[in-house]
Parts: structure tokens; sequence; C-alpha cells
């Protein structure tokens, strides 16, 4: 019988009493007690729609969570995300792999284009440098996701979970790195739990597109996992959840996830488990994170469960409660 993680994600969510949301979520933002934006140049709020928009049509979880950030960041979380996703989907809406290392390049000249002050005429790239501006958002850090999501083209099965760590470091840890800069958080502590929360949240996105990329003909879970587990890879792109320890499999790439998220919750454990309140908007992504795995958990680890593809009605009330409480 597998053991039950549900308790864990559970754990220092805390509970107090409902605050008032005053609105409807997500069609209305979250209070937040901030002053309003600062001014941008002419034009460039245009820019920042469009990757608002981006991001509220691509990842639709983070659209929610970008709504604790303070006003005066808020464009700027959205033009990092909108890159961070524009990236992620290349492999897939690309004919082949040239086209995808040309969108690439695109993006990596791009970058290189911020230090000159001249960067390309595109909405993304025209709001993430503004954004780089005034936040002093590292190149290396939005090189390496390229370089990464380059690495990527080339096929995007790992055979260790070594090697899926070390590619979830280099992207989602690297991006929640980027979030942290925006808001001006850079301490050993906040860091190293953005680090788990960006392995966690890597697995956790190959968990919810398995079913995507079987009827592809890939595996996403690292082949020492299958392996250890009797799951042929063949049957799961014929019988999807009928495939023989695919559940197993599915428990165990889960349940890293939830180590990772444990992990980086106890990051903060001097200080009662609240995570500082600066900080606490970039935290915010794990309540998605944390409510997929438990909806998986209560799935029975059947990944190709229907009701996966739903969103939760809960979530935006989880989203506020975390921030509430400081915790994720």
């Amino acid at each position: 019988m597998r053991p039950r993680f549900l308790s864990q994600l559970r754990a220092c969510a805390g509970s107090v009493g409902r605050p008032s949301l005053g609105s409807h979520l997500p069609n209305a933002a979250f209070r937040h007690a901030s002053t309003s934006a600062a001014p941008t140049e002419p034009g460039v709020d245009e820019h920042y729609a469009y990757c608002r928009q981006f991001v509220q049509k691509h990842d639709y979880e983070s659209y929610l969570v970008g709504q604790l950030y303070p006003a005066d960041k808020r464009k700027g979380y959205f033009a990092i995300k909108a890159f961070y996703d524009e990236l992620a989907t290349i492999p897939d809406t690309v004919s082949n792999n040239l086209v995808g290392e040309m969108r690439m390049q695109f993006w990596r000249d791009a970058v290189k284009g911020f230090a000159d002050g001249r960067p390309p005429h595109h909405p993304i790239a025209l709001a993430l440098y503004d954004t780089s501006r005034s936040a002093n958002l590292s190149p290396y850090h939005l090189k390496r996701i390229i370089d990464a999501r380059t690495q990527e083209l080339k096929g995007s099965s790992h055979l260790t979970m070594d090697s899926l760590i070390a590619h979830a470091e280099s992207t989602a840890s690297t991006h929640y790195y980027l979030l942290l800069s925006l808001l001006g958080q850079s301490s050993d502590t906040v860091s190293h739990a953005a680090s788990h929360l960006g392995a966690a949240h890597c697995i956790s996105t190959l968990l919810r597109a398995l079913p995507y990329h079987a009827s592809k003909g890939r595996m996403v879970i690292p082949a020492e996992v299958t392996a250890k587990h009797g799951v042929s890879q063949e049957e799961v792109f014929r019988k999807g959840p009928g495939a023989a320890g695919i559940d197993d499999a599915v428990f165990a790439f889960a349940s890293t996830a939830n180590d990772h998220i444990v992990t980086a919750r106890e990051m903060f454990k001097d200080g009662g488990g609240k995570v500082p309140r600066a900080a606490m908007p970039v935290f915010g992504a794990g309540v998605p994170i944390a409510s997929f795995l438990e909806r998986l958990e209560v799935a029975n680890f059947d990944v190709f469960h229907p009701s996966l593809r739903l969103r939760s009605w809960k979530l935006p009330w989880r989203v506020w409660r975390s921030y509430y409480n400081r915790t994720f």
C-alpha cells in the first residue's frame, strides 16, 4: 500500500478566520496594501498588457498568483512570466528543431540587446527590457533559461532524476530567482527555498502534461523511475492508464515533488514557518503545485483521470489564503 502524503502537503498551512475578499476572483484583483504602480514610458503599458493577457491565456494559475504582487511590481511579474512561458511553449509549437533553435536564438540576441539598450520590437521583449532596467534582472539567469530550453529541443526525456532536477534548477528555479530579484529579495534562505520550489514546479508540470506527451510518444518520467516500477513506455503510449506500473511510477515521481515542497517550507522554520511578507508573492506559486498533488492523490495517482483536467474552483481562495497566512 502506498504511504499517503496529503497530510504533509497540508502541513504548515495554518488556519485563520476567513478574510474578506471584497470581490469575486479572479475577475477582480486581490486587495493589496501597496501604492499605485509608477508611471512607465508611453507605449510600454501596451507591452505589459500583452504579457498579462499572454499569461492569462497560457498559464492561468500563474495569472492568479500575479495578483499577490505589489501593484508597482505586477507588470514586471507578468513580463518575466510571459518570457518564461513563451520559451516553455516553443518546443511544442515549432514544426522542427531548426525553427525552434532560431526562435531561441532570437531570445538570446534579445537579452544581449538589453545591455546595449536595443531590445527587439517584440511586446514581451520590450516589457522584459523595461523591467530589467528597473529591477536589475540578471542577464545570466535569462540566458540560463534560454540555454536550458534550447537543450530541451533535442529531447525532453531524462534518464535520471538528477538530470531532471538539474534541468529544473536551470528553468523553473531560475525564473523564481528572477522574481525574487524583482521584489528585492536575495537572502540565502529564500533562494534555497525557491530552488526546491522550482523542482516541485517542474515535476508537477510534467505530471500534468504526461497524458499529452504520451499521446505524442514521449515519456516525461525519468527512465530510472519507470524502470524501477516495471513500466513499458510503449505500453503507456498505447494503453495510457492501463499500462502496468504507471500509477506506481507516478506516485514515486509525485512523492519527489512533495519532498521538495516540504523542504522549501522547512527553510522558513526559524520564522515559525512563515514566509517573509515581501517574498510571499513568489512562494504563492507553491499553492497550485500543492493543490495539484493533492488532487492527484485523490485520483489514486491516475494522472490520466479526467478530474485533473479541470480547474479547481477552490484555487483562487487558497492562493489568497496562503498570502494572508504567509504559508504555501
